[in-house]
């Protein structure tokens, strides 16, 4: 009997458990039934009236394509400027021509005289630069002056050639007189020349004496040796040699002249 009743005691209070559990949970789903209707029928409202005081966002113009920059050339370098020389060289066998400053002749001058000149046109080197202008100033030396015995021979008028003056400045030359335009150019008879043949008509004057024996046979043999005379000492007579003033001069460089640049 006791047993029984703990029995019945005990059913009944499980089947009490299960039914406040199950009043429990009846009324936490009928809060949550109640609570998502609430939500479902507030949120169109609230979600319009958002809708409105939100403002639509503003379309952003388009932005333009980047421009495409064109490469730009590479800077040449610098050209570099060439190299000016400070002198400039006439080379060995280079011709100058000169123009005689004044009038020589072998009848004056003597060896050891000086003598100058001027350049008769520009002298240039290879590359084309000027190395001696037209006008510059040559001082030379008379080597030797000798006039010719006769007029089948030939005198001497050699000339040397020290020294010329460029752009200011004396630079010593080594070259040789190549040529020279010289004439030859008589005297007349002089004394010198009558000298050489003297005795012709002292010698005329004998032979006339001895052929026509007399005084008259001895004038015209005077005469006619007189008349030899000057005829041999025409034909024996000097001659000279004659450098006009402003005749023409070769020079030929025997080494190289180098002269000072002007910038």
């Amino acid at each position: 009997m006791n047993t029984l009743q703990k029995h019945c005691s005990h059913l009944i209070a499980v089947l009490a458990a299960v039914a406040l559990a199950a009043c429990v949970k009846s009324d936490q789903a009928n809060q949550t039934a109640d609570s998502t209707a609430r939500n479902l029928t507030l949120a169109p409202t609230e979600s319009t009236a958002a809708m409105r005081d939100v403002p639509a966002p503003a379309t952003e113009p388009a932005k333009p394509a980047p421009e495409k920059k064109t490469p730009q050339p590479k800077p040449k370098p610098p050209v570099p400027k060439p190299v000016v020389p400070t002198t400039l060289t006439a080379a060995v066998g280079t011709r100058v021509p000169l123009a005689a400053s004044e009038s020589i002749s072998t009848r004056q001058a003597k060896a050891g005289d000086t003598f100058t000149a001027t350049v008769a046109q520009d002298v240039k080197d290879a590359a084309g630069h000027v190395v001696i202008p037209a006008g510059s100033a040559v001082q030379g030396t008379i080597v030797a002056a000798e006039p010719a015995p006769n007029p089948s021979s030939s005198g001497r008028l050699e000339l040397a050639v020290q020294t010329v003056s460029v752009r200011g400045a004396s630079y010593t030359v080594d070259a040789t007189v190549e040529s020279k335009d010289t004439v030859m150019q008589g005297r007349g008879v002089t004394k010198a020349d009558a000298a050489k043949v003297g005795g012709g008509a002292v010698a005329g004057a004998l032979v006339g004496k001895l052929l026509g024996k007399n005084t008259k046979g001895a004038l015209i043999g005077g005469a006619v040796g007189a008349a030899a005379g000057a005829a041999a000492a025409r034909a024996s007579r000097d001659i000279d040699v004659v450098l006009p003033k402003g005749a023409a001069i070769t020079l030929k460089l025997n080494k190289p002249l180098t002269v000072k640049r002007v910038a």
